[in-house]
């Protein structure tokens, strides 16, 4: 059995970690626009330039 090759790992390696801080971000965002333009907002807040 040959070992891949370092270059690969690494790469691999930074792509997943790049992915994870995608969805974790794009997660975020989801929860910061429900809690300004849910059920709770106020008025003004579910009117604001974010909630469009």
């Amino acid at each position: 059995m040959t070992k891949p090759p370092q270059a690969l790992i690494t790469v691999v390696l930074a792509l997943l970690c790049a992915g994870i801080l995608v969805l974790f971000t794009d997660a975020e965002l989801l929860l910061v626009r429900w809690i300004n333009c849910g059920p709770i907002a106020t008025e003004a807040q579910k009117n604001s330039r974010i909630c469009r």
